[in-house]
């Protein structure tokens, strides 16, 4: 018995942030795995999300694409979790969300392509420069334990994935105040079981 929820995913891609997210939301749910070269640009997956990217998912009929927005949708979706904001935490938590997702993101992707912009083009990129948004989100999880707090929420579960990935490729210094944070996210057992699911995916050969 599911709660009418399947995740589309590939475990080499984002959707291993949205499958850690259902794993701390609780939520029961099917898993469709789509091949990039076929079933993720067939007609079926385009009529979910046009943009032939996983992960999606789709809860009762709704479908919610962006990772980011399927942190927060769940967290919402399944209040008994604990991972929606408190109302103390919200400014933290939306801000660095959506940091995560769009300048953080945005630096670090424009930096792996070797795109650097220059003193102009720093005015009309959301990030201004590399070192800029490092140095910001560094300085974020060195305030708390968690990105809105002292609790864990699905803020954490999208911008430590992001951390997680950055790190492991090399494309965002390992300072110790990343790495502590990395630390405290992996150590939560929907973490592992997230991990291993995916894991086991990539083994039987899904590309």
């Amino acid at each position: 018995m599911t709660d009418d929820l399947t995740l589309y995913t590939n475990p080499r891609s984002r959707g291993r942030i949205a499958r850690w997210m259902l794993e701390e939301s609780g939520a029961s749910y099917d898993t469709v795995v789509l091949d990039y070269g076929t079933t993720m640009v067939a007609p079926a997956y385009r009529a979910i999300n046009p943009m032939m990217k996983v992960p999606a998912i789709v809860h009762r009929g709704q479908v919610v694409t962006e990772t980011a927005a399927i942190c927060a949708y769940l967290a919402d979706a399944f209040p008994d979790a604990g991972l929606a904001p408190l109302p103390a935490e919200r400014a933290d938590y939306y801000r660095w969300l959506f940091f995560a997702a769009g300048p953080l993101e945005a630096a670090i992707t424009n930096r792996a392509m070797g795109v650097t912009p220059t003193v102009e083009q720093q005015r009309m990129a959301g990030y201004g420069d590399f070192d800029r948004a490092v140095a910001v989100i560094g300085d974020a999880v060195a305030r708390h334990s968690y990105i809105a707090g002292d609790r864990f929420t699905a803020a954490d579960v999208y911008l430590g994935s992001q951390l997680m990935w950055f790190t492991q490729f090399g494309l965002l210094p390992k300072t110790e105040p990343v790495m502590a944070y990395i630390g405290r996210l992996s150590e939560r057992p929907a973490h592992a079981r997230a991990t291993a699911l995916d894991d086991e995916r990539v083994e039987e050969g899904a590309v």
